[in-house]
């Protein structure tokens, strides 16, 4: 059975609080509990008590902002719907990574699909943690031993991957792109920076900004600016010039 969802709702008004309140009577099964913030010292109390998995969040407070409130936080483990009466700050939104951004007056259909997507990565990232606990209590007891295989929660489900298998990685937004040796490509709701420090202990190299490849699996290297690897799977990848004395290091070595 699913753990029932903590839901926080950070609005400076008293009545936008109660609508979204009501609005989510229609998941009453899903989210059990439902707390309200105010101000920005309100939410971050809360956030410090319940630890809520969901937040829907004003942008503009009075003299406050809703950006401020992530800011002051170094460790988000919620989802993020913006609630707002302002357009302008939907990239900004977005690159706070947010499930979605509503304009007030909420449209129920949208917050329906905004709820919803929010769930269902919330859940996919319980499952997620599950299994990565388990995966660790098994490396404690062989600490010497690197787990060989990573958990990679997809649209479809949970897949798990022999890190042998992978090719190399591609950032496409705030998703991953793995491509595996038999061709075969999964993406994950999660970024790469999340991946990087699990693979790079597999002998994998960041050598571009969008890109992680397994050095197991590269056919050759191109001389150039940067310079390009070639893969086993005949993908050519160019290496950033930040990059290609590191990378180098590592090739050779």
């Amino acid at each position: 059975m699913t753990e029932p969802v903590h839901a926080l709702i950070v609005d400076d008004e008293f009545q936008s609080r109660k609508l979204v309140s009501k609005m989510l009577s229609l998941f009453s099964e899903e989210i059990n509990t439902i707390t309200e913030a105010a101000t920005i010292k309100e939410a971050i109390e809360a956030i410090e008590i319940a630890a809520p998995q969901l937040i829907f969040l004003d942008i503009q407070m009075q003299k406050e902002n809703g950006f401020d409130l992530l800011d002051k936080l170094t460790a988000n483990k919620f989802e993020v719907i913006f609630i707002t009466a302002h357009h302008e700050f939907a990239v900004k939104a977005f690159r706070h990574n947010a499930i979605d951004y509503l304009m007030k007056p909420v449209d129920t259909d949208e917050f329906h699909a905004a709820v919803t997507k929010a769930l269902y990565k919330i859940k996919l990232t319980n499952k997620d943690s599950q299994e990565q606990i388990r995966l660790l209590k098994q490396q404690l007891k062989n600490p010497n031993k690197l787990p060989d295989r990573i958990i990679i929660p997809t649209a479809e489900g949970y897949m798990v991957v022999p890190v042998k298998d992978i090719s190399y990685c591609h950032a496409n937004s705030n998703y991953t792109e793995f491509h595996l040796t038999d061709k075969t490509k999964l993406t994950s709701g999660y970024t790469m920076g999340q991946y990087e420090e699990i693979l790079s202990e597999h002998d994998f190299f960041r050598i571009h900004r969008s890109y992680i490849v397994n050095m197991a699996h590269i056919k050759m290297y191109k001389k150039g600016d940067g310079g390009i690897v070639v893969m086993n799977d005949g993908k050519e990848i160019e290496v950033s010039r930040s990059n290609k004395d590191a990378f180098m290091k590592f090739f050779k070595g």
